[in-house]
């Protein structure tokens, strides 16, 4: 038995299974707060999926893409006047010299369905094609001089205000104030999609063609802005990589613990939080004004990228070495292994699933990254593919997220449509990108 009584005044305590006011008071503060975190969450919840349902609703239909399927008649009098069917010589006839061709085949598919052409000319007839299709006409007979003086069968891009009609973007009552098109054309539209000369199918070309200009917003594609941007990871992996994981591994196995290495670890620490506009002008000022790379060039956006990246490889790796028993390291110093075996051939190996995870996740943050490309020139309009590494390097590129921006800012609505297609692409790689980090986490993941 005790001697400790209650002081006077005070009440013993009651059942545990009896709830007094200050219980109850804090059970219901307990409660608010679970409700103030689903709320929270909720909302976040909500807020994505708005995002996102908006981006697909406005994006999903330039995965589609409108057709014209004509056949062509390839005149050897418009194409090859020597008949010797040399391409050096027949290169000689510009795009001006196939629109006709096309023009007279769509005018003859629709005499042939007995097609009304009134109120439309042959002009506005001809008009229903995308301006592209005369170069692509062009480049199939360079690249194949032997179907001069055939009748091909070819599928071709149709206008983009035609192609919009199709996919809701494009209304009789818009199209009567667009100076682009008119309500007759759209009728004549309806008439060549009812007799199949007209098509919807899958734009493959989104992937693979390259940036078309203001007046033919369809033939937009994202294939140079997909290999300018795969150039800059593998630029960003090869340098980010190797030299994150050894400033790592130096600053926590091997660095004394003094001033030098402490202001090591805060300027880190600072990068890592320093806008990403800051590294484009590092990168105009030194790699493209001092040392004279190209602008618009992989390299030089792989390397803006890779000081970017850096910071956030070595706080990961960091981390993940950390995040290893110290008895590992006292087990192989024990049984007579060197320092550097101790941390290569036992730290190392165990701190792999977290290094690979945020070199990842450092790579999916430097693959979304617009802002410093645009102050190294990335933001211009580039056609041509660059070529296959390392040459490819030095070629003018475009990046995803600064594809998005271009496309933004063009005053067609296709482009905005396009735009939110390459966002879709971009999600669709960050996603990949996240998912792999966390399938090689719990692949090669150990726990003690």
């Amino acid at each position: 038995m005790s001697d400790i009584s209650f002081p006077k005044g005070a009440h013993a305590q009651k059942s545990l299974l009896v709830l007094d006011a200050r219980t109850r008071k804090r059970n219901a503060a307990e409660a608010r707060f679970r409700r103030m975190g689903l709320v929270a969450v909720t909302i976040g919840i909500l807020a994505l999926v708005g995002l996102l349902s908006s981006i697909i609703a406005n994006g999903a239909s330039s995965f589609r893409q409108t057709f014209v399927n004509l056949e062509v008649y390839l005149d050897p009098a418009k194409l090859d006047k020597t008949g010797e069917r040399d391409p050096a010589k027949m290169a000689k006839v510009t795009t001006f010299g196939y629109a006709p061709l096309l023009g007279r085949a769509l005018a003859q598919a629709v005499e042939a369905q007995g097609i009304s052409t009134e109120g439309v000319s042959k002009k506005d007839i001809e008009a229903l094609i995308s301006k592209e299709a005369p170069a692509t006409l062009r480049n199939m007979v360079l690249a194949n001089p032997e179907l001069v003086g055939q009748t091909i069968s070819l599928q071709v891009l149709a206008q983009g205000r035609v192609d919009g009609y199709f996919k809701g973007r494009v209304t009789m009552e818009s199209a009567a104030l667009d100076r682009n098109i008119s309500p007759e054309q759209l009728e004549m539209a309806d008439a060549l999609r009812a007799a199949g000369i007209i098509t919807l199918g899958y734009n493959w070309g989104f992937f693979t063609a390259p940036d078309a200009s203001d007046t033919r917003p369809e033939a937009a594609g994202l294939g140079v802005a997909i290999l300018g941007s795969a150039y800059m990871m593998m630029i960003v992996l090869c340098l980010s990589l190797p030299i994150g994981v050894a400033a790592s591994i130096y600053l926590e196995e091997f660095a004394p613990q003094n001033r030098w290495t402490d202001l090591i670890e805060v300027n880190i620490s600072n990068l890592a939080a320093v806008p990403s506009i800051v590294f484009g002008i590092l990168g105009l000022a030194i790699f493209i004004n001092f040392v004279g790379l190209p602008q618009s060039a992989p390299i030089v956006g792989g390397l803006v990228l890779t000081l970017m990246t850096l910071p956030t490889i070595i706080i990961a790796t960091r981390a993940a070495l950390k995040a290893v028993p110290p008895s590992i390291r006292d087990a192989a110093l024990g049984v007579g292994a060197s320092k550097m075996q101790s941390v290569f051939h036992h730290v190392l190996p165990l701190a792999m699933p977290g290094i690979l995870t945020g070199t990842i996740i450092g790579l999916a943050q430097a693959l979304g990254e617009t802002a410093p490309l645009l102050l190294i020139g990335m933001v211009a309009f580039v056609r041509e593919y660059p070529g296959s590494p390392p040459e490819g390097f030095l070629d003018p590129a475009s990046a995803l997220p600064v594809q998005v921006y271009n496309w933004t800012t063009r005053g067609d609505p296709a482009f905005v449509e396009r735009a939110s297609g390459a966002i879709i692409v971009l999600l669709c790689f960050l996603v990949i990108m996240n998912i792999a980090a966390i399938v090689l986490r719990r692949r090669f993941e150990r726990r003690w």
